[in-house]
C-alpha cells in the first residue's frame, strides 16, 4: 500500500504531522457486542491507577467512560490535578495529550488510544515553517516588537517555540486576555520609525480565532490583519505589509468550524424564525459577525444550559457535541447549523475498540501509545502555558 493509504489507516509514519503511527497488537472488532463490558471491566481493574479524560467532541460510546469531560485545556489541567493517577488515558487528539504530558508529573504516563488521532489545524503550523517566518521578521527588523501567541490547538513544538520567544498560549475563552498581554510586551526597535516599532502579534495557527478576537473584541480593523501563508515566498506578503500589520495571522484553520458559511446562517434564519445562532470563534469572520452568540465550547454549553425552554438554537460546532446538547435539552430546539454531517474526523479516531485495547493493555502491564514530549520542548512549552495561567 502507498504511504498516504497507510497514514489514513493509522499504519504509517509522518514525522511532521500529528498522526500516522500504528497500534501494536490487534484491536477488538467494532462489532464486538461485549466492548462496553470489556471497557468497564478493564477500567474497574485499574481503579484509581487510571484517569480517563474525554473531550467534548468524542463519541458517546467513549464519553460514557470518561472521568472528566471538557475542552482541551480543562482536560490537561484536570490531568495535572490528579498526581496520584499512574495512567492518564486521553480521549482526544495528539496535541491535547502532549499538553497533558507537559503539565503532569514525570511519574505519570499519558496514553492516546489511537496515535492516528491528530489535528489538521495543528498540522498547519510546522516548527520549521514557523522558524522561517520568524527569521523573515528578524531580517525585517520587526521580530523584536513581535510577540508570538499560539492557540492551545497546536503541537508541543510550536508551544515550545512561543515559550522560547517570550510569547503565550491562549484558549478560545481567554484569547482577548492573551492578546492584551501580548500587545503590552513588544519592545521598540532602535532606529525604527513609530509604525515599524509598534507592537505586533504573530498568531498561530488558527487565523479565524486571531482575526475574530482582534477585530470584534479589541477594536482592530481587518486592514490591521495580514494572512501569512507558509507555502508562499515571504508568506505571500510584501515587506511593508508585514511592517504595517498589527496581527500577522498564520494561514491555518479548523476543518470542522471552517465548514460553516454565511449562507448557512441566512438559510437557518429563513427556515426557523427567531432562531438564535450560536457559533465557535474558530468559524469564519463572516459567520461570526452574522451570529447572535460567539464563544468557546464551554461557553456554548453554558449558554444552552441557561437558555429558556422553548427557545430555538442553531449551533456551529462539532456534531457530536451538538447532538449531545440536543439530547440534554429536550425542552429546547437545538439544531446543527450546517446541513451536512460535520464530525471531527481525527477526534473520531478514538472509538470504543481503541479505548478497550488501551485499557486492557494497561491491565496486562503494558503501556500503549505513550505520549512524551522531550524535556527541552516541554520546558519552554510550560513557560508559555504558565504565562497563560498568569494572565490577569
Amino acid at each position: 500500500m502507498t504511504a498516504p493509504v497507510l497514514l489514513l489507516l493509522g499504519r504509517g509514519k509522518d514525522p511532521d504531522a500529528e498522526r500516522g503511527v500504528d497500534c501494536p497488537g490487534d484491536l477488538p472488532a467494532p462489532s464486538d457486542p461485549g466492548l462496553v463490558e470489556r471497557a468497564a471491566a478493564a477500567k474497574a481493574a485499574l481503579g484509581d491507577r487510571v484517569f480517563v479524560l474525554g473531550h467534548h467532541y468524542q463519541r458517546d460510546e467513549v464519553i460514557q467512560f470518561a472521568d472528566v469531560t471538557g475542552d482541551s485545556f480543562k482536560l490537561a489541567r484536570e490531568a495535572a490535578a490528579r498526581p496520584d493517577a499512574e495512567f492518564i488515558v486521553f480521549c482526544g487528539v495528539h496535541f491535547m495529550a502532549e499538553s497533558a504530558d507537559i503539565l503532569t508529573t514525570d511519574a505519570q504516563r499519558v496514553v492516546l488510544p489511537d496515535l492516528a488521532a491528530g489535528c489538521s489545524m495543528a498540522d498547519m503550523a510546522v516548527l520549521e515553517q514557523v522558524e522561517q517566518c520568524w527569521d523573515l521578521l528578524t531580517d525585517l527588523g520587526i521580530a523584536g516588537s513581535t510577540v508570538p501567541v499560539t492557540y492551545m490547538n497546536s503541537s508541543a513544538d510550536i508551544k515550545g517555540f512561543v515559550g522560547r520567544n517570550g510569547g503565550v498560549v491562549c484558549t478560545s475563552s481567554n484569547a482577548k486576555r492573551a492578546l492584551d498581554w501580548a500587545f503590552e510586551q513588544g519592545e521598540k526597535v532602535p532606529g525604527a520609525d513609530a509604525k515599524q516599532s509598534a507592537t505586533k502579534v504573530l498568531f498561530l495557527p488558527d487565523q479565524h480565532l486571531g482575526r475574530n478576537t482582534a477585530v470584534l473584541e479589541m477594536g482592530y480593523s481587518l486592514d490591521d490583519c495580514v494572512l501569512y501563508d507558509p507555502h508562499k515566498p515571504n508568506g505571500g506578503l510584501t515587506d511593508q505589509q508585514l511592517r504595517d500589520a498589527k496581527m500577522i495571522l498564520w494561514r491555518g484553520h479548523c476543518s470542522v468550524h471552517g465548514r460553516f458559511t454565511y449562507e448557512n446562517v441566512v438559510a437557518m434564519r429563513e427556515q426557523v424564525p427567531g432562531v438564535n445562532i450560536l457559533v465557535h470563534p474558530e468559524c469564519r469572520h463572516e459567520v461570526v459577525t452574522a451570529a447572535d452568540y460567539v464563544g468557546s465550547t464551554e461557553y456554548i454549553i453554558k449558554t444552552l444550559d441557561a437558555a429558556p425552554a422553548g427557545s430555538a438554537w442553531a449551533v456551529g460546532t462539532e456534531l457530536n457535541l451538538v447532538r449531545r446538547l440536543a439530547a440534554a435539552h429536550p425542552d429546547k430546539q437545538v439544531m446543527f447549523l450546517e446541513k451536512t454531517v460535520c464530525y471531527c474526523s481525527t477526534m473520531n479516531r478514538i472509538d470504543l475498540p481503541h479505548l478497550v485495547w488501551a485499557l486492557e493493555e494497561l491491565v496486562a502491564g503494558r503501556v500503549p501509545n505513550q505520549i512524551t514530549v522531550d524535556p527541552d520542548t516541554a520546558h519552554h512549552a510550560r513557560v508559555a502555558l504558565d504565562q497563560m495561567l498568569a494572565l490577569p
